[in-house]
């Protein structure tokens, strides 16, 4: 990447929507502009886990404000990212079709593990160097990260579903501050923590640090009152909670630091960072300046080559945990990536989607060992729900469609490929590489021509090709069967 590149990250949380821009230098990042927007999304998730109109509205909007700054930025450059709220949603996809078209920019749904991964990156990025071991909290809106780590490596990961905005909506809906509400919202927290205690032990971290969301906003409360912002003790805490109690309710907290719409989410997030304070037994955590989108914005940087990216060395880690066929895979992999290149609109797509391509045909044969017959059935869903560093969950959820429409019958995909050309393309070339190495060896296939346009494919092979591979030949032929059943029409000239 070249000094001067300028890098955004947007991070849409359940409270608050973020965008960081900075510039590349040397090796780091240097912020040129910071903007947050009280979005408060997180409090349009309903009971039955649909997202309100208002709340998407809200979304859209600010979405609409964050696109005006990012104009001129490539896709390369930007990183959105979705948390908790988007998670849950069961309507997202209304949300995020819009709200792409909206930003100019995809937006990735990340797992829990992948949001804390980035925290944890993002806090260290901003740290100085050093070999302490640490632990980072980041209490957000809907979920509480936990991170233990040393140096830029992260050790132990969790994600847990609590958070300022949940646990204000469910202990303070009335926002109300009483001593029983505080003490209620505080049991429950560590109820729900309370595994926390065996993945981070006390004696394998040596500093806590707090990241962002409701800590942020308790520092930003100490220093505007006076007192050391810096550095968040039992005390602090104490002092905040006595401030909230004599309000008696959020409408009338007076307090230098707290805006309105913190406010109405105080309460819970207060009550779940005490929780964490007394379950690690914590004298003192550190205000970190680096957060979630400082991760994004230099995951983005790692993104630059197969060397750096984390998802190329989470894709060889989980070949070697399932024990794929190294040679089959890349046998696989670079034949479909030959044909697909023949019919990808652009170069562009091309070499964006050709590497998810060869991500899914790499891991095609993820399940074998699980079951030969039903592979893809078990690849797919092991891909749909591991813990995958550096993926989105659209990310994943595409390579489980890869793998599970790599063999068999395409109507357990119908809905999707009658939607999505793309699909069809980079499904076509997985298919038809893996029946042109059914005989797990290097398949004659730099003659054949592949071509697509508007649910019509022709395979065309030189003269003889079909008399010299007659089991491909009959294997590309049933392809052709397959495709039909689904509206997609693909000849097959075999010479």
């Amino acid at each position: 990447m070249n000094d001067g590149t300028l890098l955004a990250a947007v991070d849409m949380g359940s409270n608050s929507f973020r965008l960081e821009i900075g510039r590349y230098e040397n090796g780091h990042i240097q912020r040129v502009e910071y903007l947050k927007e009280m979005v408060r999304q997180g409090g349009g998730l309903g009971e039955d886990k649909t997202l309100s109109d208002q709340a998407m509205q809200r979304g859209w909007e600010c979405l609409a404000r964050f696109a005006e700054r990012l104009k001129g930025f490539d896709k390369s450059q930007v990183r959105a990212v979705a948390t908790q709220t988007l998670r849950e949603a069961r309507n997202r996809e209304v949300f995020t079709e819009r709200a792409q078209q909206i930003l100019g920019f995809p937006i990735e749904i990340i797992s829990g593990l992948e949001e804390a991964r980035l925290i944890y990156q993002g806090v260290t990025r901003l740290l100085p160097q050093s070999d302490e071991r640490r632990l980072v909290v980041d209490v957000g809106g809907r979920s509480t990260e936990l991170i233990m780590g040393r140096g830029f490596q992260p050790r132990a990961m969790e994600s847990f579903r609590l958070g300022s905005v949940s646990w204000s909506g469910r202990y303070f809906a009335d926002h109300r501050f009483t001593p029983e509400a505080f003490r209620t919202a505080e049991i429950a927290a560590k109820a729900v923590l309370d595994e926390a205690l065996d993945i981070f032990p006390r004696d394998q971290w040596d500093v806590a640090y707090g990241s962002s969301g409701t800590v942020g906003a308790v520092a930003d409360t100490l220093t505007a009152n006076g007192r050391d912002g810096d550095v968040i003790t039992r005390e602090s805490l104490d002092w905040l909670l006595d401030k909230l109690l004599k309000a008696q309710s959020a409408d009338n907290v007076r307090l230098e630091g707290i805006k309105d719409d913190r406010k109405l989410v105080i309460g819970g997030g207060l009550s779940v960072l005490r929780a964490i304070f007394d379950l690690f037994n914590i004298d003192h955590m550190l205000a970190a300046e680096g957060a979630l989108r400082q991760g994004a914005l230099y995951d983005l940087i790692a993104r630059e080559s197969d060397e750096t990216d984390l998802r190329e060395r989470t894709v060889q880690w989980l070949s070697r945990r399932f024990g794929v066929d190294a040679a089959q895979a890349t046998r696989v992999s670079l034949v479909a990536a030959g044909l697909f290149e023949q019919i990808a609109t652009t170069n562009a797509q091309n070499e964006k989607h050709s590497r998810k391509l060869n991500w899914a045909a790499r891991l095609h044969e993820l399940g074998v060992h699980i079951s030969h017959d039903d592979m893809h059935h078990h690849g797919a869903y092991v891909l749909e729900h591991v813990d995958a560093p550096g993926f989105s969950m659209v990310e994943l959820q595409r390579m489980s469609q890869l793998v599970l429409g790599q063999r068999g019958k395409l109507r357990k995909l119908e809905t999707w490929l009658a939607q999505d050309e793309l699909l069809v393309k980079q499904l076509l070339a997985l298919r038809l590489a893996v029946a042109l190495c059914h005989a797990r060896r290097d398949p004659d296939h730099r003659a054949l021509t592949l071509q697509y346009q508007n649910r019509q494919a022709k395979l065309t092979a030189p003269e003889g090709w079909a008399k010299r591979f007659p089991q491909s030949a009959w294997l590309l032929q049933e392809e052709a069967h397959a495709w039909a059943k689904v509206g997609v029409r693909l000849g097959v000239n075999l010479g």
